[in-house]
């Protein structure tokens, strides 16, 4: 099975709770991209629109690979765009090949993640066999019926190393000089090429580092890091730490968060589901391999789909007591502790307290028939559509259907 394996094999369309309004005091956008990030297009629609990128607000961030329609809110007022009733919007904001943009109403405040009702997806997957194929829409109608395992999936982890983790695990453990050195050397998956080729650079020359701000890319925050690493070259690990964007910190604190709560999640269903008489199955992400089931009964469904598993975190109560021998097992294995969680070395990116359902159901889902796939001879491709909730993977469920 493939998918993404062209942008217009993965469309994504956000969904929002309640209709635009008719006025207020944010303009409401429209958003369609392809081969950018949601970052990337706040980015140069703030330019365009000539304000600080803070004033859009982004509540979902979507997948670089993928086409997708999302939304923002735009801050009104005299100091940026002027009052909402003295704007006029234009119909298209702004259009290229890679995004347009799209006046869509009027809120009363900026968006939320809590106003997003969910995400429909299409998506052509690739490269089946022809029994693979037409297996797609009983196993999606199976995952209807009983749900899945609700993992983080590699989207989520642009920062793990492989071996080395996370950055985001030096931090719990005060290791700021380990962070650091994460930072400015270890390649991250998400990585582009020209930051893998300064930081293979960076592990051959570590410590030298006039070397190293010669070969940083610009732009890039490496540099600012590196000045004040050659000024204070023994005592300047946690400053030099705290010079990284709070965005970018808070950004490898979520993935350690939520690369812990699959290996939680792992663990509690090995542990409930352990002699079952269904079938189990697994799938892997970030270097895990991660339960799936096909089937459970009324009883067991009934409790797994009312857990609500919070993110590690140091105020974190697991509502299960099979659940709370997990997560101490996880913790335990990875030396660290709830009060661990506090992110100490930081100054200004904190550890998120959250909450994340264990289960999710794909809503509205279906599977076309079979076609010849036309990038792989002899192969079969399905075009299959379904809806989640915000926040749960698309590629998860893919995942699960192939497993």
């Amino acid at each position: 099975m493939r998918f993404k394996a062209q942008p217009g094999d993965f469309v994504v369309s956000e969904r929002l709770r309640q209709p635009p309004a008719a006025s207020g005091g944010f303009a409401l956008l429209r958003v369609r991209k392809r081969g950018l990030t949601t970052l990337d297009v706040q980015n140069r629609l703030a330019a365009k629109l000539g304000i600080a990128n803070q004033h859009i607000v982004f509540p979902g961030l979507k997948d670089k690979d993928a086409v997708t329609t999302q939304y923002a809110t735009v801050a009104l007022g005299p100091a940026r765009l002027g009052r909402a009733e003295q704007v006029a919007w234009p119909s298209v904001v702004s259009s290229d090949s890679e995004f347009s943009v799209e006046f869509a109403g009027y809120r009363e405040r900026a968006l939320q993640a809590t106003d997003l009702a969910g995400n429909t997806f299409t998506l052509v997957v690739r490269d089946l066999g022809l029994e693979e194929a037409q297996r797609l829409a009983p196993r999606l109608a199976q995952l209807t019926e009983f749900g899945l395992p609700n993992y983080f999936d590699e989207q989520r982890f642009g920062s793990y190393t492989g071996e080395s983790g996370f950055i985001g695990k030096h931090i719990m453990r005060r290791d700021a000089e380990a962070a650091v050195k994460t930072y400015l050397s270890e390649k991250m998956v998400g990585d582009p090429e020209r930051v893998r080729v300064f930081k293979e650079f960076a592990a051959a020359h570590w410590g030298d580092w006039p070397a190293l701000m010669e070969k940083a890319p610009k732009p890039s925050n490496f540099r600012s890091v590196l000045t004040y690493l050659k000024d204070h070259p023994q005592d300047g690990w946690r400053k030099a730490l705290n010079l990284i964007p709070a965005n970018l910190l808070a950004l490898y604190l979520s993935a350690y968060q939520s690369w812990l709560w699959n290996l939680i999640v792992a663990r509690y269903l090995q542990t409930e589901l352990a002699g079952a008489s269904f079938a189990l199955s697994s799938i892997r992400v970030a270097g895990q391999d991660l339960p799936v089931y096909r089937n459970l009964p009324e009883s067991l469904r009934a409790k797994l789909e009312r857990l609500l598993v919070p993110l590690p975190n140091h105020q974190a109560r697991w509502p299960d007591p099979a659940l709370d021998a997990a997560a101490t097992a996880v913790l335990a294995a990875e030396r660290l502790m709830l009060n661990d969680f506090k992110a100490r070395i930081l100054k200004r990116a904190f550890v998120s307290r959250s909450t994340r359902p264990l289960v999710v159901r794909p809503a509205d889902a279906r599977a076309g028939s079979p076609e010849n796939d036309e990038l792989a001879r002899r192969r079969w491709k399905a075009t299959v559509e379904f809806t989640l909730p915000p926040g749960s993977y698309a590629t998860i469920v893919l995942k699960a259907v192939a497993a």
